[in-house]
């Protein structure tokens, strides 16, 4: 069926014989009844044209001779398609709104058109009315209800009803069945219909675009880009001035109309029921001038991209608009700001795959387009968000949410968006080096925090015990304080929240704890010192100098469980531990020795023989460390005690080697006896200690079984256990011993030597263990005596009878 163009005033004349036909028809009450309804909407048409030369319905309709209606009840009133929609009206259905700018290829295929025989009627009066009226104001009503439904503000449903206050079952069916159409696919080719023959003026194309009138101003443009290539091509060295003219004309028009369509592109998702008509018009357009781009009169750029950007740009519209509060006035300001914005994702995702990609041709990838662009927007959101934070929380959230909650079900695999989302990407792509300086930052801040709390445990631990001289708390029987489950429960706690996030930036964050673990030991020893140092030798320094050790071995062993994931960072810890416990253990240890020192030195001699009371100092000093050690953890306690054994028997053995005292008529047995007594003392208290030096206990009993022998001849006898269990002892160290039994000279004396020289010959060449060394380090005495040191054979001739 062919169509004609024809002026403005034959398009009025035709709009009376349209009402006179539909007056004189059976059915005219009900279309008066209806034209009465829509009274207040056609007004609303009418200012429109008044405020603009064009008109904002015939365009691009197809003329078509009138039906006879005499045989029908009513009149069969088919409504054209709507070329454009205004400010506020949304379309039905994107296939039924195509009209006649792009026909459906099935329909030009079918012969029902005729691209050569059909024209563009324009009209320069008020819009027309009559039975296309009619029915674009049901078509109206019925896509503004349908919007209405989706629509969350309610507000205009009132008004609808009482202009339309009766609906019909009809009416329902009809409007579901528009409802399912929604979900048709745009098919992706399509015909154009022929341009007008003389285009409008530039002003009343622009007019028109600026009206959102797409359909017809974009034909018009495109006869004015026809007529620019016609007089292009046939162009004369006169008119270079009026074709450059019109091509700058040309210009402005499409990057108008490119504007207008990325801003209806920008606003589609957030105005989806009023640009969904809509944007049917824009994919037609920018399909077509993505197939003209080639050809002279149009704009460089790309349409496809332009596109692209603007859908970004709405995506950056719905970004900017989640609700983000400032961090002084809500501590969880940037949690409850990202799970705003995952929602609005979700959301607006939602709505992309339900309604606006089926005003797309399948070309377009709507959905796909959207996902990538908030991949990007997000991604350049987050860039400003990590600037503005700074706490560790705040880190915490940001990380999690990047790595695990985008692309969760709560976001990007949120059922919902299945199965669009198949051949998408959910991860958020962001740039390596963002992330790696945001797990720089998170590290970083972690250390710094830690190192916060390490200063806060020592003003902590000032302020509970050490100004106030407060005994430490035992648990389990041992001293203890709570610094090692503080540091190790903010470690822990620090390493497990990282693991939720990334194995390896778990590994990061154990190494920066162990680093800065590394400083505390000094600098808990320096302040120990600077508010402790006043206590020595209190009982309660040595209580404190236990607890700490204590403290820092239950920290060590439990930084050992990091010992597979930083090896390096461990054991440098380790070692600042030892040494801190070292040093402690050292401290107690010389005021120990510094103690029993004075009792030490009067052993053996004549007042040790005869009073009791340096030994009972020396052993209650002992006891009290006993006590101490009860209290220390192993395997400090054991190595603490065996130190401190090993000192007191080389300080009490070592006194028979200086030559003090003498043992005359008979003292010998009383000093032996005295020594086995008080050996057995020491002895007890050390086992009571733990201490691992058993090897030490033979020397008492070994030495006192030479002392005490009443007959000379018969301590050789008595050599062999001392040398098998010391195999240091040595022939300088029996002169000293023999001396306190008050034997210097003579005949047996020489031979007492002689049977250790060949005990020590026998024994060869055995290697000592270096570990049970205990008379070499002994300072011995020079005996003066000229006469004790020469050999038997030398003293022959002073014997009786020679």
């Amino acid at each position: 069926m062919s169509e004609k163009m024809e002026n403005p005033l034959e398009n009025s004349d035709k709009d009376r014989v349209s009402l006179k036909s539909n007056d004189q028809s059976p059915g005219k009450g009900a279309v008066k009844e209806t034209l009465v309804r829509l009274q207040s909407f056609r007004r609303s048409i009418r200012e429109a044209a008044k405020k603009s030369p064009l008109s904002s319905g015939g365009k691009g309709e197809k003329v078509t001779p009138k039906k006879d209606t005499d045989d029908d009840d009513e009149p069969k009133l088919k409504p054209p398609p709507s070329p454009s929609l205004s400010a506020g009206s949304p379309v039905t259905s994107p296939i039924k709104s195509l009209g006649g700018l792009f026909q459906k290829k099935d329909e030009e295929d079918g012969g029902t058109t005729s691209p050569k025989g059909s024209g563009l009627s324009r009209s320069l009066t008020a819009p027309r009315i009559g039975e296309s009226l009619i029915n674009r104001g049901n078509s109206i009503y019925r896509s503004l209800r349908l919007g209405s439904k989706r629509d969350k503000n309610k507000a205009c449903r009132p008004g609808l009803e009482n202009i339309f206050p009766e609906s019909s079952l009809e009416e329902k069916k009809e409007e579901k069945v528009e409802e399912e159409e929604v979900c048709e696919e745009i098919e992706e080719t399509y015909s154009l219909p022929e341009l007008p023959h003389t285009p409008l003026s530039v002003m009343q194309i622009s007019n028109l675009i600026e009206m959102e009138v797409l359909e017809e101003a974009y034909l018009n443009l495109l006869a004015l880009r026809q007529e620019f290539q016609q007089e292009q091509e046939s162009c004369s060295e006169d008119s270079p001035m009026e074709l450059a003219k019109k091509e700058k004309d040309l210009n402005l028009l499409y990057r108008a109309m490119m504007e207008k369509i990325c801003t209806i592109v920008r606003d589609s998702n957030s105005l989806p029921s009023r640009n969904k008509g809509l944007l049917v018009y824009v994919a037609r357009i920018i399909q077509e001038e993505e197939r003209r781009a080639e050809k002279p009169g149009g704009l460089p750029d790309s349409w496809m991209d332009a596109w692209r950007e603007a859908v970004c740009e709405g995506v950056q519209v719905k970004v900017k608009g989640v609700h983000l509060e400032q961090k002084e006035q809500n501590t969880s300001w940037l949690s409850v700001h990202l799970g705003l914005l995952g929602k609005a994702i979700v959301e607006d995702l939602e709505n992309v795959r339900k309604q606006l990609r089926w005003s797309y041709p399948p070309s377009f990838k709507v959905f796909s387009t959207y996902v990538k662009s908030y991949h990007r927007v997000v991604r350049e959101h987050l860039k400003k968000l990590e600037v503005q934070v700074t706490e560790l929380k705040d880190l915490y959230a940001l990380l999690d949410w990047i790595i695990h909650r985008y692309k969760s079900e709560r976001i990007m695999g949120s059922p919902s968006l299945q199965p669009d989302m198949t051949d998408e990407s959910t991860d958020l792509q962001l740039e390596d080096d963002f992330l790696k300086q945001l797990m720089e930052k998170y590290c970083s801040r972690v250390r710094e925090d830690m190192k916060f709390s390490l200063g806060r445990l020592i003003e902590l631990e000032n302020e509970d015990f050490w100004s106030h001289r407060n005994s430490p708390k035992k648990e389990d029987n041992f001293l203890v304080c709570h610094i090692n489950m503080d540091i190790w429960t903010r470690v822990k706690g620090s390493v497990d929240l990282s693991k939720n996030i990334d194995a390896q930036l778990a590994q990061r964050v154990i190494s920066s704890c162990l680093k800065e673990l590394k400083q505390f030991p000094k600098r808990f020893e320096t302040e120990f010192k600077n508010h402790c140092g006043a206590l020595k030798p209190q009982p309660l320094w040595t209580e404190y100098h236990i607890t700490y050790i204590n403290s820092f071995t239950a920290l060590q062993g439990h930084m050992e469980d990091y010992q597979l994931e930083c090896p390096q960072e461990t054991e440098e810890f380790r070692k600042e531990v030892k040494w801190l416990i070292v040093r402690l253990s050292q401290n107690l240890e010389d005021q120990y020795k510094e103690d029993v020192t004075p009792f030490l030195r009067r052993m053996m001699t004549r007042k040790w023989l005869t009073n009791e009371e340096d030994f009972k100092n020396l052993h209650n000093r002992t006891e009290l460390l006993s006590q101490h050690c009860a209290v220390m953890r192993p395997p400090y306690a054991q190595e603490f005690a065996s130190r401190l054994h090993y000192h007191v028997v080389k300080e009490y053995i070592g006194q028979l080697m200086k030559n003090n005292y003498s043992c005359k008529n008979r003292k010998h047995e009383k000093a032996a006896t005295k020594i086995r007594a008080q050996w057995d003392e020491l002895k007890d208290l050390f086992e009571e200690m733990n201490s691992s030096h058993e090897w030490l206990h033979h020397v008492g009993d070994d030495l006192s079984n030479i002392i005490i022998q009443k007959n000379k001849a018969d301590i050789k006898d008595h050599l062999q256990p001392l040398v098998e269990h010391y195999p240091d002892f040595s022939k300088k160290h029996l002169v000293a011993v023999l001396y306190f039994r008050g034997l210097t000279r003579g005949r047996e004396y020489q031979l007492i030597l002689r049977r250790l020289s060949e005990l020590k010959k026998k024994q060869g060449n055995d290697v000592c263990d270096r570990n049970h060394v205990l008379f070499s380090g002994m300072q011995v005495a020079v005996n003066t005596d000229c006469f004790s040191n020469l050999p038997f054979s030398c003293l022959n001739f002073l014997l009786p009878n020679n």
